[in-house]
C-alpha cells in the first residue's frame, strides 16, 4: 500500500469519527445550552429514590420535597419499584440509585447477599396501626385461638411488612406454625387489597391488611382485629438509605436530601390540610381513606431522629434504631429465615450513619431535648376485680418455662434470665397489662398446688415490677394449681407431659372495644 493510499484511508477515518462524535455529542451540547441559558443553570444534578406507595414514604417524594429540593438545585426523581426490595437494593448496589427507602426487616433480609449496599441515615416513620391482623370473630377471637385452629387460613402479601408482622407474632407469641413455609396455612396474596378479598369470599379465616383496608374490614362486625401495629414499639419501622459510595465521597447531597425531607416534614406538620390535598391528587383516594391511612402512621421528626432514634448525644444509650435492627434480626432468626446472624461482623451498626442526623440538626438548631420513655414504665390506672375480668385477652407471651427453686416461689438465676427475655418481648408491645397466671400438675394437694402457683405468679410479678419498675397497677397475678391442665400432645410420653404441666404464664390483655 502506496503512501498516498494510507493518507487518504488515514484522512477517511478521521472523517468517519468527526462526523460519529458531532452525532453523539450535538445533543449533550445542545442539553448544555439549553440548560445555562436557563433557569436550570444552577442545578447540580439528579437524586434518585427507590421507593413504593406506602403513605408513610410520601413526604420524601411529595409536591413540597421536589420544590425544596429545587431550591437546593437538585431534581428529584423518586422510582416506585411496587415494593420489589431485592431489585431495589441491587439497583443501590449498582449505583443506579443514590436512596432508597425499607423497612429495617426488609433491608435486613434482602440486603445480606449485596453485603448491604446502603447505610441507614435517618429514620422516616414507623408504622403505628397501618398494619393489622383481622380474623373472623366466632373461629379467632385472640391469637391463642391460632393454637388450637390447625386448618385456620392466613391470608398475607408475601415479602412486605405484612409477613415481617407474622413472624414476629410467631416469635412473640408460641406461633412456631406461622413460621413454616409449605403448610396450608399460607393464602399469598397480591397486596392488601387481594388480602381483603380472600377474607371476605371465604377464602381465608384471618389476613394480614393494611389501610385502608383494614378499616374496611373493621366495617363489618363479624371480623375482629387480633393485633395491629398501633400496639407495637419498635416493630415495623421505615428508614432511608444512601448508598455507600455516595455517602463516603458526596455527603454533602446526604445532607441536603435530609434537610429539604426534614423542612418538607416541618411544612406538612404545620400544613396539614396541604397534605391531604396532595395525597389526593396523587393517590386518587376518598378522604376518609386517606384519614385512616395517615392515623397508621408516625413520622419520625429530626428531633426524634437525633434524640431517640439515633441517640447522637448519648453514645451510651442504645439508639432506637439499633433497637429496631436487633428485635427485626432476632425475629428473623426465630423464622429461621437465617440460621447466623448475617450482619457484618454481626455488628448493627455497620448499617448506620448518625453523622448526618447530628450535621442536619446542628445547622438547622432542631435539637430540643426530649425524654426517652421505656415502654415498660407505663402508667396504668388501677382495675377492680369486675375491670380485670372484662379485660380482652390479646394472646399468651411465648416464654421458656420460668425455673424456681425446687417445690419453692423463689426465682433461681435460670428463672430471672427466662424473666428478662420476657420483658424484651413485653417492650414491644406498649400498651397492654399483664395476667401472670401460674399452675402446678394435676397430683398433690389441690390446696397445696394452688398456693404454690399463685406464690410463683406472684414471684414473677414482682420481679418484673421491681427490676423494671411495671406499674403495679399493670399486673395481676392469679394461681390456678392443677385446674387447667395443658392438653397431652398426640405420642407425648406421661413424663413429658407432667414436665409440661407446672408453669408460669403471661398474657397480654386490654379493654374490650
Amino acid at each position: 500500500m502506496n503512501t498516498h493510499v494510507k493518507i487518504f484511508i488515514g484522512i477517511l477515518i478521521v472523517g468517519i469519527l468527526a462526523i460519529m462524535g458531532y452525532k453523539y455529542s450535538r445533543p449533550l451540547l445542545q442539553d448544555e445550552l439549553q440548560r445555562s441559558s436557563s433557569d436550570a443553570a444552577n442545578t447540580r444534578g439528579t437524586i434518585r429514590i427507590g421507593m413504593d406507595s406506602w403513605i408513610g414514604y410520601f413526604p420524601l417524594c411529595s409536591p413540597e420535597m421536589e420544590r425544596n429540593l429545587r431550591e437546593e438545585g437538585y431534581i428529584l426523581d423518586c422510582e416506585d419499584d411496587q415494593a420489589n426490595y431485592a431489585d431495589r437494593f441491587m439497583q443501590l448496589k449498582k449505583g443506579k440509585l443514590d436512596f432508597a427507602v425499607s423497612t429495617v426487616d426488609a433491608y435486613i433480609l434482602n440486603g445480606q447477599r449485596l453485603d448491604y449496599p446502603g447505610t441507614i441515615v435517618a429514620v422516616l416513620d414507623e408504622s403505628k396501626g397501618g398494619d393489622a391482623i383481622v380474623a373472623r370473630k366466632k373461629i379467632l377471637p385472640n391469637l391463642d385461638a391460632l393454637k388450637h385452629n390447625p386448618e385456620t387460613r392466613i391470608a398475607f402479601t408475601p415479602h412486605s411488612p405484612s409477613e415481617h408482622f407474622l413472624k414476629a407474632i410467631s416469635s412473640h407469641f408460641d406461633l412456631p406454625f406461622l413460621s413454616l413455609k409449605t403448610q396450608d396455612w399460607r393464602v399469598e396474596t397480591e397486596g392488601s387489597g387481594d388480602a381483603l378479598k380472600r377474607l371476605l369470599n371465604g377464602d381465608a379465616d384471618a389476613a394480614v391488611l393494611w389501610e385502608p383496608d383494614v378499616s374496611r374490614a373493621l366495617s363489618n362486625t363479624s371480623f375482629t382485629r387480633l393485633i395491629g401495629t398501633e400496639d407495637t414499639d419498635k416493630l415495623i419501622v421505615d428508614v432511608l438509605l444512601a448508598e455507600r459510595r455516595l455517602s463516603k465521597e458526596n455527603p454533602e447531597m446526604v445532607k441536603t436530601l435530609l434537610k429539604a425531607y426534614f423542612k418538607t416534614l416541618g411544612f406538612y406538620y404545620q400544613n396539614p390540610e396541604q397534605l391531604r390535598r396532595d395525597i389526593k391528587k396523587r393517590d386518587k383516594l376518598a378522604n376518609e381513606q386517606i384519614e385512616s391511612m395517615l392515623q397508621g402512621v408516625d413520622w419520625i421528626s429530626l428531633n426524634e431522629n437525633t434524640r431517640l432514634w439515633f441517640a447522637t448525644d448519648n453514645p451510651g444509650q442504645q439508639a432506637g434504631v439499633i433497637s429496631a435492627i436487633k428485635s427485626a434480626l432476632e425475629i428473623l432468626l426465630e423464622n429461621n429465615d437465617f440460621s447466623t446472624n448475617p450482619l457484618p461482623q454481626k455488628d448493627p451498626y455497620r448499617l448506620t450513619n448518625r453523622n448526618y442526623i447530628t450535621a442536619v440538626a446542628e445547622q438547622t438548631g432542631q435539637t430540643k431535648a426530649i425524654k426517652s420513655t421505656d415502654p415498660l414504665k407505663r402508667p396504668f390506672k388501677p382495675l377492680n376485680d369486675r375491670g380485670w375480668a372484662g379485660l380482652k385477652r390479646i394472646g399468651t407471651l411465648k416464654v421458656e418455662p420460668v425455673s424456681f427453686q425446687r417445690g419453692s416461689a423463689i426465682l433461681d438465676l435460670k428463672g430471672k434470665k427466662t424473666l428478662d427475655n420476657a420483658a424484651n418481648k413485653l417492650r414491644r408491645y406498649p400498651n397492654f397489662r399483664y395476667l401472670i397466671e401460674g399452675h402446678t400438675g394435676v397430683r398433690g394437694d389441690k390446696k397445696a398446688n394452688t398456693k404454690l402457683s399463685l406464690a410463683r405468679a406472684e414471684a414473677v410479678s414482682r420481679y418484673l415490677q421491681v427490676t423494671y419498675n411495671i406499674d403495679k397497677n399493670r399486673v395481676r397475678a392469679l394461681g390456678y394449681g392443677g385446674s387447667k391442665p395443658l392438653p397431652q400432645k398426640e405420642g407425648e410420653s406421661r413424663r413429658a407431659y407432667a414436665y409440661r404441666l407446672p408453669r408460669v404464664e403471661i398474657s397480654l390483655m386490654t379493654e374490650a372495644n
